[in-house]
Formats: C-alpha cells, structure tokens, sequence
C-alpha cells in the first residue's frame, strides 16, 4: 500500500485520532487467547481512528498569530477570574477558542476541570472526548502516553457511572494499542461487540485494526458488517475498497470508489482516490 493512502486512513469527519507505529503483532490474530454539551454516543463518536498514520505532525505546537494569542490570552484570564456558576459557560467558549487554533490539549485540560468541577456523566463524558482527540493529534510518545491515560482515566469514570457507554468504550480501546498492554484494546472492543455485535464505532476501529495487521480478509468482513445497517457510511466504503484491493479484487474496489468518489466530500479522500484508482 502506498504511503499516501496509508496518510488517509482514518482522516476525516468529526475528530481524527492518530495511533502511530502500531505495533502489527497487537493484532496479528484477532482470534488467540490472550496470555499475558458534546457526549460520546453512536452518532457523535470519533469514527476514524487513525492507526494507519505515519506521519508525525504535532498540531499543538502550530505557531499561533499575535491576535490569537491575545484572544485566548484574554478568554483564559476571564475563565480563571470568574466564579464557579460562570465557569462552565466561560470554560465552553475557552474550550471551543483552543480547539479552533488546534490547541486540542489546551482544550482537554479545560474540560478536565470543568468535570472536576461538576462531575456530571455529560462533562466527565466530554473530557473524555476532548482528551482522545488530543491524543490523536500527539506526536512524540511522552504526550501520548499522558493523553491516552488521561482519556481512559475520565472515560473509566463515565463507564463506572454507566456501563452502557459503548462507544466511550470503543474509544478508550484505540488508547491501548499504544501501551504495554495492547490487547486490552482488543478485549474491549470485542466486548462491545458481544454487546452490539452491529456497534458501528467498534466495527470501523477493528476493521482499521486489521488492515493495519494486513488482515485484509477481516477487514472486507468488518466494513461489509458496517455497510449492511450503514449502507450511505462512505468512509466505510472507502477503505472496504483499499481492502479489497489489497485482496487482489481490483474490479470489486474500482466499483466501489466510483461509488464513493460521487459521495464523499472529503479532499483528503478524494485524492486519495484518484491515486487508488490508478493502482488499481
């Protein structure tokens, strides 16, 4: 697979989440015994995890202009002086401020406090959210081992208030595979599944999963699964068709890219298509 489309996998519509140097033994056999305001639901939830990225951009340190940075110079002193009934309101504008600028870490650790503050399942569940997708855009191993604890430290908090929070699960498992203890990831993911065996979220993580251990044949499975109650999820489509393409069913992808070539709206996927397409 070229690099560039190995850039695409997991770019895309509400958040982008970027697991780098994935370790392929994570998930070389799916099937062995292991031995050693904004809440995450089915329609919200970060559905392209990236683990396929293998560049290493670190987005929160893009140099920020004088007036940006006297803007939210000035929203941080005011979310620092007022009292705690105008935190969360103050704290909502600060949070959206940072994640404009790509400040996506800055924007977590405000929404950490503002669940500390009011340890409600909407704002433990939204710092949650906010430190996963900091943690995608992590570059060095440092922040991304404190982010990803960070994520699954508020996203343990939610699930322990309510079990039921299958795609917070589905979230924190993508945080495994970058630890010492990868397979946890995979265990979690496989028990929303057992769940929801239909759990869009959980399909799409471990159909990316596979195509990052070259298990083409169980990512074609994954995104098919997907496909059957999502027939219109064009990113699901989309890397069905790298898939089946790795498979050696290059009429079967062609098809399906033209089909999401009429639909997606992504730049980032429609370059990528056109390089597909003629590789295929």
């Amino acid at each position: 697979m070229n690099k560039s489309i190995f850039l695409v996998i997991g770019v895309g519509i509400l958040l982008t989440v970027g697991l780098y140097s994935l370790p392929k033994v994570v998930v070389r056999n799916e099937d062995r015994k292991l031995t050693n305001e904004q809440t995450t639901d089915a329609s919200t939830a970060v559905r392209d995890t990236a683990v396929l990225r293998t560049d290493r951009t670190d987005v929160h340190t893009v140099s920020l202009s004088p007036k940006q940075q006297q803007e939210l110079s000035q929203l941080k002193n005011r979310f620092q002086s007022v009292d705690a009934k105008q935190k969360p309101v103050v704290g909502a504008e600060l949070i959206q401020a940072y994640r404009k600028v790509s400040r996506y870490d800055s924007a977590a650790h405000i929404a950490g406090q503002l669940a500390e503050l009011a340890p409600t399942e909407i704002n433990i569940l939204r710092a949650g959210d906010l430190y996963y997708e900091a943690y995608g855009f992590a570059a060095d191993n440092q922040k991304l081992t404190v982010l990803g604890t960070k994520t699954r430290e508020f996203y343990q908090k939610a699930l322990d208030r309510n079990p039921n929070l299958l795609a917070a699960k589905a979230n924190m498992a993508m945080t495994y595979v970058s630890t010492e203890t990868p397979m946890q990831g995979i265990l979690l993911l496989r028990d929303v599944l057992k769940e929801d065996p239909t759990n869009e979220l959980a399909l799409f993580n471990m159909g990316l999963l596979s195509m990052r251990s070259g298990q083409y044949n169980r990512a074609v499975e994954r995104f098919q699964a997907i496909l059957k109650n999502h027939p219109d999820n064009t990113k699901a489509q989309f890397y069905l068709a790298i898939s089946l393409g790795e498979m050696g069913r290059k009429e079967e992808a062609r098809q399906l890219l033209a089909k999401v070539k009429t639909k997606e709206k992504d730049p980032t996927i429609q370059a990528a298509i056109k390089e597909l397409e003629q590789n295929l």
